[in-house]
């Protein structure tokens, strides 16, 4: 394991968003690191709430992750020991129609990253670089589980500028010796994210119908789907421990081996409601995407073996949370 010297400081993008909110817990709770945090201007920070001076106990800095200029001044004045780079474009559906502003994020907005401290000679600085699972496609039921060997047959914008990411982190390694360390994340839930995903849009809608702002009836899109689901809390500390022990320029896999379908996942919030039996579920078309992912089952022995991790939480208490969460949005809506 690296030495606390080596990760004193730690810069997170994305800090305002689902996951990294999670990250900014997860080191405040240390106590050993000087934190550093990048935002764009119009950020909410609403998802960090919670914390106790969080203007204060966090040096923000604010940065638009499409404008290399930007980037390179924050790495400039910072100049981390680890960036955990969660800054992203990160829901699939609107990437059909804005392909643009997921490359212009997720592809572009890395390379500028990982230019700037290229050219500040900051090749020890540890990057961790999340993609996901998502890139792998549509994967025939005979290739699962998916390994870092799996063919990728990435089916929306959002999956390619996933790849697109990937694979600068490791050109940037092999040609330049940075300390890339890449991972492919699978499905992760929790408080926190934001209700146009499919379990907390569930969560949301049970949470409306239980206070009675809307009639028992639950729009849903493909709930067939296959997946790892791993909870946001465990998730941020794979990452930790990622850039603390894993090598860099190879690829790992992060995942529980909890395994469930999206309709195994509604069942499970409609049981924790007690108007979980009075509610109707219907498809609403428009929830359908064009190209469903249907299986993303990963191997992920190696990074446990690699990282020393293993998940805490089980699947059932990431829905629990995820439907208290929005109990108290709606308990708060006017």
């Amino acid at each position: 394991m690296a030495s606390k010297a080596l990760i004193s400081k730690v810069l997170v993008t994305g800090a305002t968003g689902f996951v990294g909110s999670h990250m900014i817990d997860l080191a405040l709770s240390r106590g050993d690191v000087e934190l550093h945090a990048t935002r764009r201007w119009s950020s909410p920070m609403s998802l960090l709430a919670h914390v106790p001076d969080v203007e204060r106990r966090i040096r923000w800095h604010l940065c638009d992750l499409t404008d290399p200029f930007s980037v390179h001044d924050v790495i400039a004045r910072v100049r981390p020991d680890v960036v955990f780079h969660l800054g992203a474009q990160s829901f699939v559906s609107p990437s059909w129609d804005q392909p643009d502003v997921y490359f212009r994020t997720n592809a572009l907005g890395t390379l500028y990253l990982l230019e700037a401290l290229r050219r500040l000679d900051l090749q020890a600085t540890r990057v961790l670089l999340p993609g996901s699972g998502e890139e792998y496609g549509h994967v025939p039921e005979a290739e699962l589980p998916i390994t870092p060997s799996t063919v990728l047959r990435p089916v929306n914008p959002y999956a390619v500028s996933k790849v697109a990411q990937d694979l600068l982190g490791y050109e940037h390694h092999v040609s330049y010796g940075l300390h890339v360390v890449r991972v492919r994340a699978f499905n992760h839930e929790g408080p926190r994210r934001d209700r146009v995903f499919a379990l907390p849009r569930f969560a949301w809608q049970i949470a409306r119908i239980e206070a009675g702002a809307m009639p028992p009836v639950l729009e849903v899109g493909n709930l067939d789907a296959l997946r790892n689901w791993t909870d946001v809390r465990d998730m941020v500390r794979a990452y930790w421990l990622a850039v603390e022990r894993c090598p860099p320029g190879e690829l790992f896999l992060v995942g529980s081996d909890q395994l469930e379908t999206v309709r195994g996942c509604l069942d499970r919030l409609l049981a924790l409601s007690p108007r979980g039996g009075g509610i109707r579920v219907e498809t609403n078309p428009e929830l359908v995407r064009r190209t469903e992912v249907m299986r993303l089952v990963a191997d992920v022995a190696p990074f446990r073996a690699a990282a020393g991790w293993e998940p805490r939480i089980p699947l059932d208490d990431t829905l629990r949370d995820t439907l208290a969460y929005w109990r108290e949005r709606v308990a708060a809506e006017p």
